[in-house]
């Protein structure tokens, strides 16, 4: 069976476009302008916080803030309804009353009721000033997986189509110096 080449690129551009879209959308990481980038102050000790969040909350959260059985907080989710979840008194709200979202529920403090204000207030430090770091944290084993099948993807498709073209202008070299030698 012969291809086009015009079916091969009306196949093989869209999907170049749709990998590339889906790239870009799987891009979860916050700009630095989208966060809080310096404009607020932290609302608390981050040094402070970094060990109360290890103690109290990286068993849901993840040791590096990635999630698990909680959502990752790093970079943390963009929520519907919630314009900056960086926001120091967003924070400080969730984590002192808790969350209950999907089906999974945070108690308030993180089912610590130990915690003070002030360690509360060091938390949020902890998430903000985590957030604020370029490149954002660690990706997920999933999401870089899903991004490692999308490039290699985009890879392959690259690849048969430059391939394609070269065959296919072999092949009119071949016939053309095929017909000059019988002439």
């Amino acid at each position: 069976m012969r291809v086009t080449r015009g079916l091969l690129l009306m196949l093989g551009i869209p999907a170049f476009f749709l990998l590339t879209a889906l790239s870009t959308l799987a891009d979860t990481t916050p700009s630095p302008a989208s966060t809080a980038s310096g404009a607020t102050t932290l609302p608390g000790d981050p040094e402070k916080g970094q060990t109360l969040f290890s103690q109290n909350c990286a068993t849901c959260h993840g040791a590096s803030l990635e999630g698990g059985i909680g959502p990752a907080l790093n970079p943390i989710e963009k929520l519907p309804g919630v314009a900056n979840p960086l926001d120091p008194a967003y924070l400080i709200g969730v984590i002192t009353n808790g969350k209950t979202d999907a089906g999974k529920t945070m108690p308030p403090k993180g089912g610590n009721p130990n915690l003070t204000d002030q360690d509360v207030k060091d938390l949020a430090a902890f998430i903000i000033q985590q957030n604020r770091t370029p490149g954002g944290g660690a990706l997920s084993p999933g999401e870089l997986a899903k991004r490692t099948i999308l490039w290699v993807s985009i890879g392959i498709i690259a690849m048969v189509f430059i391939t394609y073209l070269l065959s296919s202008y072999n092949m009119r070299w071949i016939a053309r110096r095929a017909a000059a030698r019988r002439k």
